[in-house]
């Protein structure tokens, strides 16, 4: 399936307007305008997945892409930044000698491609805005980083991306950004602003990891032989059980999923990953959960497939 990348203008707003970093989601609703009415009938089923750099599709949404695109389903991913301030060659970091961020940007861009063709995408979307660096980094307060981009300029931007595409489902991040980062929780607020425009989407996810699953993967690492990071052992993040309502089952992809995650291999954070080999990594990421943020279907909870109630 070939990929179709839309390049979209930059349309990131001043740093002192009334929304961006400064700014808050004014709209976070609960529901949306209009009654259910059930699924369109000459509407295809879509997916749409919201990331806010090249590689973060692969590892949290990378089974659920190759899975429903397998399944017949519309998959659309949507970037939100470029991705320049991640790793330049030889795991150079931003601000180091040989760090060029548009050069960065160039390459990404081509893993991204080539992430999306492992994962089988139906439609990549990028927005183009200027990575904003991790939380506390100096770059999160230039002006035309992603964290300082106007909301409702952003979201409007979206909001013309779901009224085209017309995704029944669309997964992003929570308002934490998953685990704090800038440009997941601009990410976040742009999502829920641009769905509390549209009367399109039926359901929202945030993707999650049980709790219980943190000691479980400190087990199954130190089964394998493999030093257990502090990153894991001291998790930033995690979500209660109880809270997490669907987990889908992609053992049959998670080669692809693999595969999509290599080809981000430049980003020095996915070669932990890589290093499990395929095996360790399918028997770790055969499963992916979700809160159900938002829902107009009434379907009973807990999930097995983010499109119950719907098909």
């Amino acid at each position: 399936m070939a990929v179709r990348a839309r390049e979209h203008v930059r349309c990131s707003g001043p740093a002192g307007s009334g929304e961006g970093r400064g700014g808050r989601d004014k709209a976070r609703p609960e529901s949306r305008p209009g009654p259910y009415d059930g699924p369109m009938a000459d509407a295809p089923l879509t997916l749409m997945c919201v990331h806010a750099h090249p590689d973060d599709e692969a590892i949290s949404t990378g089974g659920v892409l190759a899975r429903y695109a397998d399944e017949g389903v519309r998959t659309v991913l949507v970037t939100c930044t470029n991705g320049e301030l991640g790793d330049g060659p030889g795991g150079i970091k931003p601000g180091e000698p040989g760090h060029t961020p548009q050069a960065v940007a160039t390459a990404r861009r081509t893993e991204l491609e080539a992430s999306c063709s492992a994962l089988e995408v139906g439609s990549l979307e990028m927005l183009g805005y200027h990575d904003s660096g991790m939380m506390g980094w100096p770059q999160n307060d230039a002006p035309d980083a992603f964290w300082h981009a106007d909301v409702h300029a952003a979201s409007t931007r979206l909001a013309a991306l779901i009224e085209l595409y017309r995704p029944q489902v669309v997964v992003t991040y929570d308002e934490n950004g998953f685990y704090g980062h800038p440009d997941h929780i601009q990410a976040h607020r742009i999502t829920v602003a641009a769905l509390s425009t549209t009367n399109v989407v039926d359901k929202l996810y945030y993707p999650a990891v049980p709790l219980s699953a943190i000691p479980r993967l400190a087990q199954l690492l130190s089964d394998h032989g493999m030093e257990v990071p502090a990153e894991i052992e001291d998790a930033p993040f995690g979500t209660p059980d109880a809270q997490i309502s669907a987990v889908v089952d992609v053992a049959a992809v998670t080669a692809r999923k693999y595969d999509s995650l290599a080809a981000h291999a430049s980003q020095a954070e996915n070669i932990f990953f890589l290093s499990m080999g395929r095996d360790v990594f399918g028997d770790l990421f055969k499963e992916e959960a979700f809160v159900r943020a938002q829902d107009r279907t009434g379907a009973p909870l807990p999930e097995t497939d983010l499109f119950a109630g719907i098909r």
